[in-house]
């Protein structure tokens, strides 16, 4: 279940949104055929998130954790662009998002979002 930290979701809105904003999401899916379930979301989101000038960069499987410490993984990653916050935010509103998101809620059984300012330079 996704669940906003009000206090940090207000922030990340209110700061400046002229640059586009990648959204890294990590996942966790349901034992129950969350997998599967998930397939079926990103089909339903898709044209949704084409509405609002968001694109999927790049997805894939988690593979084995190759540093040491305390982490089990994650099952999946996805890197979301969005052309602004504004666009995340309208995005998340939409009913038609939300109707498609009730699919993705029940794939998952934990999820990261974390936002990413694009650095050019790093590249």
């Amino acid at each position: 279940m996704v669940a906003f930290s009000p206090d940090i979701f207000a922030a990340f809105l209110a700061d400046e949104d002229d640059t586009p904003v990648v959204m890294l999401n990590l996942l966790r899916f349901a034992e129950d055929g969350g997998r599967e379930r998930y397939a079926t979301y990103l089909g339903l989101a898709r044209p949704i998130l084409a509405r609002f000038g968001a694109r999927i960069l790049v997805g894939g499987e988690g593979l084995p954790v190759l540093t040491a410490g305390d982490n089990a993984g994650w099952d999946a990653a996805l890197l979301v662009e969005y052309p602004r916050r504004a666009a995340f935010k309208a995005m998340v509103d939409d009913p038609d998002y939300q109707r498609a998101f009730q699919v993705g809620s029940s794939a998952l059984a934990d999820i990261v979002l974390q936002p990413l300012r694009p650095r050019p330079d790093w590249l």
